[in-house]
């Protein structure tokens, strides 16, 4: 259980944060903008509940997904550095949280018109904010992907994969927010020149 009792520590004011572990390192180190980039996704996606309450599937989906996005903060807030034990089970990415995503993608994928041209992030309200939290969620991978390259890092191959399925389902799902694909904004190659 987490209990804030207090929202401001001033521990932060040298410009340095503490990891889960109680590991003091700066707040422009990569494992804290990972898992701020994974925090912005998320944020993006309360944005994007505002438009979708009328659709309880697609609402559904984006409240598990914000869990799983505290799942994945907690994940990457607590490195997991050889030799060091914890003193309790960290809280993982696991498979099925992604084999979850590769399903959910399915079954809105298969109601989707096919594309004939790449999408503009255009549309309805919910897909235009979801193809947003889309492109939050690519730089959280690419982020996490250098996060776990960095000599002495480790990252679950659990937590690249979701964020991997995660934005490939974000775009489904925005296509399904535009009348499952009818409403899609095409680009158009060379129509502005």
């Amino acid at each position: 259980m987490v209990v804030l009792n207090r929202i401001y520590t001033r521990t932060g004011d040298d410009g340095e944060t503490a990891l889960a572990t109680g590991e003091r390192v700066k707040k422009f180190d990569l494992r804290v903008d990972a898992y701020g980039a994974v925090d912005e996704t998320n944020a993006a996606l309360g944005l994007v509940r505002l438009h979708t309450a009328d659709d309880a599937v697609l609402d559904a989906m984006l409240e598990r997904i914000q869990n799983d996005l505290f799942d994945l903060g907690a994940d990457l807030a607590t490195p997991d550095r050889p030799g060091k034990t914890l003193g309790w089970e960290a809280l993982r990415i696991t498979e099925p949280q992604v084999e979850r995503l590769e399903r959910e993608i399915d079954l809105l994928n298969e109601a989707l018109s096919p594309l004939t041209s790449f999408v503009l992030p255009a549309g309805s309200p919910a897909a235009t904010h979801l193809h947003l939290a889309r492109t939050i969620c690519r730089r959280a991978e690419r982020v996490t992907v250098a996060l776990a390259d960095k000599p002495g890092e480790r990252v679950s191959a659990s937590a690249v994969k979701y964020l991997n399925r995660l934005s490939d389902l974000l775009f489904v799902m925005a296509r399904h927010a535009n009348d499952r694909g009818a409403a899609d904004v095409l680009w158009k190659p060379g129509a502005t020149r």
